[in-house]
């Protein structure tokens, strides 16, 4: 397979309905047209497989490895990895000067021949495997393969969630020839900062290469292929590299912590020892409606908040025309105090206060404006394919 790569960078400020996610980002999963040249000191022997000298010393990185990564895949995606769709543009704090929209940090990952390629790994027996959203886009020609010389394996697009990055395929196990290993999914409070992590993946086309790192932080916000943010991503100093997006980011017993998705890249052409991954936690949410074919509807507020300069609160950076805080009365530079009875003390609490609701559901959103406090009851509308 030709290793070839294409690395998006981009200043990316993601607007969502509870958040507003700022950084730089590009994608681990994606190639262009310019090969990567591979030096080897000396071809290896045909007659020389790869071969342990020694087994693998039980609780090392080796036999993690070696346990874990006959589970992780190569995806290609025809036509995949596709942009993102128009929604409603968040109006300004001032309307007078408009904010501009950011770059996207998710372009078309398409390379010469139209095929994305990136990771994925199986989650279950009966032939279900997880990879990124951005990954596979609108594509319905997706094949997967578990070695670099096996035939790939077709396999069915069951369902893709923009607003969580998380796409779910499915394949007959016996077209893979039974080799169908499933990964554990961590549970909440397994990924703990200072923690081993090992990332597997096909980064430039290097078939299930393996970096390890630490967990570096927990309960990060990145921004979702559709311009929402993602909340509780995992960072990790494992490298991650264009290909790796859609595989694992395991811990030292071998359980999925999360799905590697962006890194930050600070401008640089590589891996600068930032990465993150979306929560196991939100693949386990995802995953039975999406393995059932069921479109996920979210409550959406429609309007994006920051940090305030000094004290506690969710400042509201923009409201979206039309939408339901729009039509509640809620104004740029309104300071969100309360929801319900939640005490709002940052902007991602905004996003917990709803969380769980559904469209249609009436909310009562404290707010101070001009020193006063003010109660907004507010009909929670049906989150938009994007924020665009």
């Amino acid at each position: 397979m030709p290793a070839t790569s294409r690395f998006f960078s981009a200043a990316a400020g993601g607007v969502t309905g509870a958040g507003l996610c700022v950084g730089a980002l590009a994608i681990g999963g994606v190639f262009d047209d310019s090969p990567t040249q591979i030096v080897t000191a000396a071809p290896p022997a045909a007659s020389s497989p790869a071969v342990r000298a020694t087994p693998a010393a039980a609780g090392s990185l080796a036999a993690l490895y070696e346990q874990t990564s006959p589970s992780v895949v190569e995806i290609r995606a025809r036509d995949g990895g596709k942009g993102r769709a128009t929604a409603p543009t968040p109006r300004s704090p001032d309307p007078r000067s408009p904010s501009p929209q950011p770059p996207s940090p998710f372009p078309d990952p398409r390379g010469r021949d139209g095929v994305a390629t990136g990771s994925g790994f199986v989650v279950d027996a009966d032939g279900t495997i997880i990879t990124n959203a951005h990954v596979v886009g609108d594509s319905k020609d997706v094949t997967v393969r578990f070695d670099e010389d096996d035939d790939p394996v077709r396999a069915e697009v069951r369902g893709t969630d923009p607003s969580t990055d998380i796409a779910v395929l499915k394949i007959d196990p016996e077209a893979a020839g039974g080799r169908v290993e499933p990964l554990p999914l961590a549970k909440a409070g397994d990924a703990n900062v200072g923690d081993t992590a090992l990332a597997i993946g096909n980064p430039f086309g290097l078939e299930r290469t393996a970096t390890a790192g630490i967990i570096s932080a927990t309960g990060r916000q990145i921004e979702a292929p559709n311009g929402f943010s993602i909340a509780g991503a995992i960072q990790t100093d494992a490298p991650i590299n264009p290909g790796n997006s859609g595989g694992p980011l395991l811990d030292g017993k071998g359980r999925v912590l999360g799905v590697n998705s962006q890194i930050l890249t600070g401008g640089s052409q590589g891996n600068v020892g930032i990465g993150f991954a979306v929560p196991s936690t939100t693949v386990a949410e995802v995953l039975p409606d999406l393995k059932a074919g069921r479109k996920i509807s979210r409550p959406y507020l429609g309007v994006s908040t920051t940090e305030r300069p000094s004290g506690d609160g969710a400042l509201v950076a923009a409201v979206v025309r039309g939408g339901p805080g729009d039509d509640a009365g809620l104004r740029a530079r309104d300071v969100v105090v309360q929801i319900g009875d939640t005490r709002i003390e940052r902007p991602d609490d905004v996003a917990a206060a709803i969380e769980g609701r559904k469209a249609g559901d009436r909310i009562e959103l404290t707010v101070t404006r001009d020193g006063a406090r003010r109660t907004l009851e507010v009909k929670l509308g049906s989150r938009p394919a994007s924020v665009r």
